[in-house]
């Protein structure tokens, strides 16, 4: 996983083929159980609730549900960047229920994730110019594939952006930042955790466009998580509706938009100004 850069003839990185076999699935979630204690009052709350869930290569997939329905504590969990809980988790071939620290430090690099405050993930000290170096530094076989300047060009970004400091950049541009960090890295799968949540509405389908470009250029597998059934509609092959913990229907995106048929995916979508999910035919 850490091995030699692989590139096309045009130094593009290499796209990675599509699946539709079980066993080399980028992503496989089987029967999750996440629970959260609060020390002050000793109260269990379980977050993720028998919840199961499949990504294959070069699949888009989403969980969506309101604040608190267990969609962020289930993506953290299923990458291994949160609590892992009881069930099944298996990452890029590798489960991690019996995954070493040192095997699963050597699997992060395929594993990126956009968060939902981009400001929040870039380091306030560094330019733009020096915090890829330092991707560069610690993952020199992986991020040798592409320049700074042509990373930029890649995510829609003039050369000038690396000379800036974080707060020196608009909410746009500082995701698009972050998505560059993350496509530097040659990732199998991408988590995109809200990441058009505090941004203005046009701004937002500019990023949306830039991800799933990114998945279509590379073949890397998208996980999608948001509150906006139509920032999934635009981007995902398929939704999984997560409620209090657990996952009330699933399904392709236009089915579940068509023909919704749990009472709370119709409540989200009720919620929706109805030019923005009603059938697209």
């Amino acid at each position: 996983m850490t091995g030699a850069a692989q590139t096309g003839e045009s130094g593009e990185p290499a796209r990675h083929p599509r699946t539709s076999d079980t066993d080399t699935a980028v992503l496989v979630v089987d029967d999750l159980v996440v629970e959260h204690r609060d020390r002050s009052t000793g109260t269990v709350l379980r977050a993720v609730d028998h919840v199961s869930l499949r990504i294959g290569a070069g699949e888009s997939v989403a969980v969506v549900g309101e604040s608190g329905s267990g969609k962020t504590t289930l993506a953290m969990a299923a990458t291994g960047l949160g609590t892992r809980g009881d069930g099944a988790i298996r990452l890029l071939g590798h489960q991690l229920s019996s995954i070493s620290r040192a095997r699963l430090r050597r699997l992060r690099p395929e594993v990126q994730v956009v968060f939902q405050d981009p400001h929040g993930s870039l380091d306030p000290r560094q330019s733009v110019r020096s915090g890829l170096r330092e991707l560069r530094r610690l993952q020199p076989e992986r991020t040798s594939w592409i320049s700074d300047t042509e990373l930029l060009d890649r995510v829609r970004l003039a050369p000038q952006i690396l000379y800036r400091y974080p707060h020196q950049l608009s909410g746009g541009q500082a995701q698009r930042v972050c998505i560059a960090r993350a496509l530097l890295m040659r990732p199998r799968l991408i988590v995109a955790d809200e990441p058009t949540s505090g941004l203005d509405v046009s701004v937002q389908a500019d990023v949306l466009a830039l991800l799933a470009q990114i998945r279509q250029s590379t073949g890397a597998a998208l996980l999608m998580i948001s509150h906006d059934l139509a920032v999934v509609r635009s981007i995902c092959d398929v939704v999984h509706v997560m409620y209090q913990g657990r996952v009330v229907e699933s399904g392709p995106c236009e089915s579940v938009f068509v023909t919704p048929r749990n009472d709370y995916t119709r409540e989200l979508l009720a919620a929706m100004p109805g030019a923005r999910w009603r059938s697209r035919r």
